[in-house]
């Protein structure tokens, strides 16, 4: 199995404003684009060929990838005019594959952070003789996400979109985002038009009487959709909790950037990250939280399960918790902004503008 297509293509809106300027896959986790650690994961796994399916700000990955061969790959890149959805993206690029009919492609989504073992998937797939592999997972609420059933072989029985009573909920499996399709499936998805692998292909696959095998790989999984996951999952890989071949450093309770400046007595723990150019001044205390580059963290600071945007600067003594600053952003001195909070690109909080607690 030497190739694979990335689903790259979303427009990450549940991440906003971290994706105003720069798409999902983009967004740094410690210290590079959460992409990076998907590539070198799928080279380290025998990967040879990738094919990037992008759309929203599709002229950002070429530039920083290139071809691939930093990473030992070749990467190729195909772009929508207009979003297709999983499976008319995976039919997009079907054109740029080299395998036969018969052979495993693997897929996967640009926004999920996991320790699957990507040899053991498509060593299942080949064994089994299916024609779509999943990788799946299982977690505690299932309601926000397809659940995929098995018989005790393993073979899928069915997908069920999103279960909104107690009765739908029949297995606490969910799809976890990453397939290796039979080369031959993927060209037998409708071209030029949106497509749902999860809504479209694989209920009719199963209609058909297709073999789908479904692998339950209980390793780290994370969904990066929000802002507090992608903090959480930028600060497992630091952590060394969540695998990464891509970590540019040792695995700790912090990393710190060759260019990034910290004060001696400032405090980073819990898998902080602190990017290139920025600066963490003295007297700040950063707990599992990312700083993008070019970002300032002024005296006496104190930011918890935070995600401090590119070149934004935060004023002494105010208090960050669970909330995202926008690029360019500035939060003021004295502020106090909690869980959920939102700072735009460039907006500016004037000092002691926004408190929850008493100002005594």
């Amino acid at each position: 199995m030497t190739e694979a297509i990335l689903l790259v293509g979303g427009k990450g809106t549940r991440l906003r404003p971290l994706t105003v300027h720069t798409p999902k896959p983009m967004v740094p986790a410690a210290g590079v684009p959460f992409l990076t650690h998907q590539l070198a994961k799928a080279r380290a796994a025998g990967v040879e060929h990738i094919v990037l399916a992008t759309s929203y700000l599709a002229e950002v990955f070429e530039p920083y990838f290139g071809d691939g061969a930093a990473l030992g790959l070749h990467i190729e890149y195909v772009t929508e005019e207009e979003p297709l959805g999983t499976g008319g993206a995976i039919r997009n690029v079907a054109a740029r594959l080299h395998s036969g009919p018969e052979d495993p492609v693997l897929i996967f989504n640009g926004d999920i952070l996991t320790g699957l073992d990507i040899r053991a998937l498509v060593a299942m797939h080949e064994s089994t003789d299916a024609d779509v592999s999943l990788h799946l997972t299982k977690v505690t609420d299932p309601r926000a996400y397809g659940l995929v059933p098995t018989d005790e072989s393993g073979r899928v029985l069915a997908f069920l979109e999103k279960p909104q009573t107690p009765e739908e909920i029949v297995t606490d499996q969910i799809n976890a985002g990453a397939y290796v399709f039979r080369r031959s499936v993927i060209d037998a998805i409708p071209q030029g038009r949106p497509v749902s692998v999860e809504r479209e292909t694989f209920p009719e696959l199963l209609s058909a009487g297709a073999h789908l095998q479904g692998m339950v790989d209980s390793t780290y999984w994370l969904d990066l959709g929000t802002p507090a996951a992608f903090v959480r999952g930028s600060a497992d890989l630091v952590l060394g909790r969540a695998p990464s071949p891509a970590v540019p450093g040792r695995c700790g309770d912090r990393l710190v950037l060759p260019t990034a400046r910290v004060a001696a007595d400032a405090k980073l723990t819990g898998g902080t990250v602190v990017g290139e150019g920025a600066f963490v001044a003295e007297g700040a205390r950063v707990f599992g939280s990312t700083i993008l580059p070019g970002a300032v963290i002024e005296p006496g600071a104190v930011i918890t399960d935070s995600l401090i945007g590119n070149r934004a600067r935060v004023g002494e003594r105010a208090i960050l918790t669970g909330t995202v600053i926008g690029d360019g952003a500035t939060v003021g001195a004295d502020n106090e902004l909690r869980e959920g909070a939102r700072v735009w690109c460039d907006a500016m909080i004037p000092a002691g503008a926004v408190r929850f607690s008493s100002d005594q």
